[in-house]
């Protein structure tokens, strides 16, 4: 099976990122936003790795 990372389409907040994180390893995407809210609590880096993220991460292709 070709398992891709995409962000999501359907239960996005922002942009999908966390979401399709969620998607891509089959956990809830409130622990990733939780996570991730810790990481930018911790240092504010967590705001750039999510503009990365939301630029690198293709959008989930509509089927």
């Amino acid at each position: 099976m070709n398992k891709r990372l995409y962000k999501s389409n359907d239960n996005k907040m922002i942009d999908g990122v966390c979401a399709g994180i969620a998607e891509y390893f089959g956990i809830d995407p409130t622990l990733i936003r939780l996570g991730w809210v810790v990481f930018c609590a911790l240092g504010g880096s967590g705001i750039l790795a999510y503009i990365i993220a939301a630029i690198v991460i293709p959008r989930k292709p509509e089927c």
